[in-house]
């Protein structure tokens, strides 16, 4: 085996054995052993002896030097430990032990990078969740980027995690939409509107859920409305355009293990029930004839209106019924991506799972900010289904899928983004994906002059690859499975497209410099294996982003 992961536990428990034979086990926890973020400083390297220092009574120069001289001789794998300025220890792993990696990768082929990060511990991530009354706007394509690659990574780190829509199909969002086709159909009926009400949704898209409904029920005719009229036709645009979403989002790669709608919730009597919960609890209070969540007690900036004085619930009221139910589902973790103005939900939701006593360091919130389409600079509107909106399904329209979800990915959610179209657009190496898709593309080929002239296939020496850049991709293909399992427990996926474009780098650079397939039969087979691992790793780390691996380009 040739994981980082090895070496650095081997390195820790060689920094522990020292420790301890100075008389100070207690310092082995002080052991960062990581690759550093500079190259010329190794493979590893540790700042244990600048941590140690202080409680050694010592200085750090007077730790490094023995501490690496011990390592050096303790450890096989390490050819050289370097004691470097005011108290750094950097490792150089030696060569041959370090492309065992490429048979660790053709041994567990699809397996390498999983891990136990998660310990089988069961996630519910929900994503998108946006309201039913109109198109997948581009933030929410990201959203579902994200969340879509969060559940991938995860589930193979040791988690269960599953998907989840959240529907909100009741409320006053549902009435406003009803309205809205009530009045388009009220157009297409032969009626002049000469002014739409406030709040009612005029894009030109509520034009086809009339259609739609029209073509279903020919002797509809649209006179005065009512609230059951609007509400009816209210629930069944929200199941239209719902469902669009739901076609949009498969096109982009992403589906859901459930979908879990707001309706269904309130006639279970959920919101009832989550009050007179809270009300058991003792953590709601009577004031200004209305009731509310203490939920200064746990945490929160303010406490929170539950039961309006007129007797109707606040939004928030919903929202802690469904959380609850998150939890009562047996998850361990609760995942919600939300979106940029919902910073102060976080508090709130925090206090109610803390007063419904379950652990509130297993709810996490991944605010996924907006994002700007911009070509040469200048800002683009670009929607086709009027509104001011710019929708997911026009951007996979101009861009595909794999351009959009990989630059959704590629910057952490919780900052704005400009999303470049020309960029996205290009057919070139200034694509990033593109670059990356290009390596495997050029692997694909490689393989298959192989095939086409090798008829047996020989015993490959991992001691043959040592040239510098065959070195490097060996360390790059190392890391995958330490990427990975961070990406796992950071919650950022965003960690994969900057691996997977240095993996890509790594490759290109090799690729330039040394033939694979004129060279001394050893040489050549040794050189093809190093291919097929790159290509299983970049096919593995595009799978994880949602992302297709082509063959040919």
């Amino acid at each position: 085996m040739a994981r980082l992961d090895d070496a650095r536990f081997a390195i820790q428990e060689g920094i522990a054995q020292w420790f301890a034979r100075q008389g100070h086990p207690e310092l082995a926890d002080l052991a960062d052993v990581d690759v550093p973020t500079e190259t010329g400083h190794g493979d590893l390297t540790t700042s244990v002896c600048l941590r140690a220092a202080k409680p050694m009574r010592t200085a750090p120069q007077a730790l490094a030097q023995p501490l690496a001289e011990f390592l050096r001789q303790s450890i096989p794998m390490l050819a050289s430990v370097e004691a470097a300025g005011p108290g750094f220890l950097n490792f150089t792993l030696q060569t041959p032990w370090l492309a065992q990696v490429v048979n660790d990768i053709r041994v567990q082929g699809p397996q390498y990078g999983h891990n136990d990060a998660g310990q089988g511990q069961r996630v519910l991530i929900e994503f998108v969740s946006a309201n039913p009354t109109g198109p997948l706007v581009i933030v929410s394509g990201r959203a579902a980027a994200v969340g879509d690659a969060m559940a991938r990574i995860m589930n193979v780190s040791g988690y269960h995690a599953d998907r989840e829509f959240y529907v909100n199909n009741a409320g006053n969002q549902i009435g406003k939409l009803g309205h809205a086709i009530f009045l388009r159909i009220q157009e297409l009926q032969g009626h002049i509107i000469e002014e739409w009400p406030e709040g009612v949704y005029p894009g030109e898209y509520v034009i086809e859920v009339a259609r739609q409904y029209l073509k279903q029920h020919p002797a509809f005719v649209a006179e005065q409305p009512t609230p059951d009229t609007l509400w009816m036709l209210g629930q069944y645009g929200a199941e239209v355009l719902r469902s669009e979403q739901e076609q949009v989002l498969k096109t982009f790669g992403v589906t859901f293990e459930h979908w879990t709608f707001e309706k269904d919730l309130r006639d279970q009597q959920a919101p009832e029930h989550i009050v007179q919960r809270l009300e058991d609890l003792g953590v709601v209070q009577e004031a200004e004839g209305a009731k509310w969540f203490m939920s200064t007690r746990f945490g929160d900036d303010k406490d929170r209106v539950l039961v309006k004085s007129d007797g109707t619930y606040t939004y928030f009221v919903p929202d802690a019924a469904y959380h609850a139910q998150k939890f009562e589902r047996g998850y361990d973790w609760v995942i919600d991506l939300l979106g940029p103005d919902h910073h102060g939900y976080i508090g709130r939701m925090r206090a109610l799972v803390t007063a419904l006593g379950y652990a509130p360091d297993h709810f996490d919130v991944m605010i996924i900010q907006l994002v700007r389409l911009v070509r040469d600079g200048e800002l683009v509107r670009m929607s086709k289904r009027g509104g001011q909106f710019v929708a997911l399904a026009d951007l996979i329209e101009e861009v595909g899928v794999d351009a959009a979800r990989f630059f959704f990915l590629e910057r952490a959610p919780n900052t704005p983004m400009d999303f470049d179209l020309g960029l996205a657009e290009l057919k070139s190496n200034d694509n990033p994906v593109f670059y990356i898709q290009y390596a495997a593309a050029r692997i694909h080929s490689v393989l298959r002059q192989w095939r086409e002239s090798v008829h047996a296939e020989l015993i490959w020496e991992p001691a043959l690859l040592s040239q510098p850049l065959e070195r490097r991709l060996l360390f790059v293909l190392a890391r995958y499975p330490d990427i990975v399992r961070r990406a796992a427990l950071d919650r950022a996926p965003q960690y994969l497209p900057k691996y997977l474009t240095e993996l890509a780098q790594a490759f290109h650079s090799f690729y330039r410099q040394h033939r694979i397939l004129d060279e001394a039969p050893a040489v050549t087979m040794a050189r093809v294996a190093l291919c097929e691992a790159t290509l299983s790793v970049l096919s593995l780390g595009l799978g994880l982003l949602g992302i297709s691996v082509p063959e040919h380009m």
